[in-house]
């Protein structure tokens, strides 16, 4: 039985969410220690927490909840052998994404005007990249997609050069045939226009800002 669940405080509307039985506590990210978690049965965070052995080893945690897209800050590999489920939650904020992306692209410096119309290339077509995709076509942009693992569109390579904006929403992972760290890189960044406008509303690793 839920006896005590700890709570990043920056995560709204959790009030009278638990029954008065269950203890809750409101903690900030730098104070979701090992020591505030040891007697908690479940946590929800946000990315600044780090869910790994470090954090959760000993304690009584058996469920661990991210409120947001992306989950590389858990340490999945760990959770699973201790027994801890996991969630993340994908597309809860892809409305607020495409608003962003939107902004971008119309508070650009250059503002766009040397093509008519704007060509945008959306990488990652799932909750945000769909909702950008219907932003841009009402908007009369060509639209152009590049998700492999989901057989849609071509790929970055053949797309990036046709674009006057290019806009990354995808998960950040380092393994396997479509792994996106690093996504894009110096080669894909020389094959792009001059006044290309990069966003990335993905994880940071995504895009390698060094060579951007």
């Amino acid at each position: 039985m839920v006896k005590q669940v700890v709570i990043d405080k920056g995560i709204p509307f959790f009030e009278d969410v638990f029954p008065p039985e269950i203890e809750v506590l409101h903690l900030s990210p730098e104070d979701i220690t090992p020591e505030a978690v040891r007697y908690a049965d479940a946590l929800f965070v946000r990315t600044r927490t780090r869910i790994n052995k470090e954090l959760l080893h000993g304690s009584n945690i058996r469920f661990v909840a991210t409120a947001t897209i992306g989950f590389d800050h858990i340490d999945q590999d760990y959770c699973r052998e201790a027994g801890i489920h996991w969630v993340s939650c994908p597309g809860c904020n892809a409305q607020a994404v495409c608003d962003y992306v939107e902004e971008a692209i119309a508070s650009s410096p250059h503002r766009l005007i040397a093509s008519s119309p704007i060509t945008i290339g959306i990488v990652g077509y799932g909750n945000v990249g769909k909702l950008v995709a219907q932003m841009a076509k009402n908007k009369g942009y060509r639209v152009l997609l590049s998700d492999p693992p989901l057989g849609i569109g071509s790929s970055l390579k053949e797309i990036a050069p046709q674009c006057d904006v290019l806009t990354f929403h995808t998960p950040l992972t380092h393994d396997g045939e479509h792994a996106t760290y690093h996504l894009c890189n110096a080669d894909i960044i020389r094959t792009c226009k001059p006044n290309v406008l990069i966003i990335n509303a993905a994880r940071g690793g995504v895009v390698d800002e060094k060579a951007l």
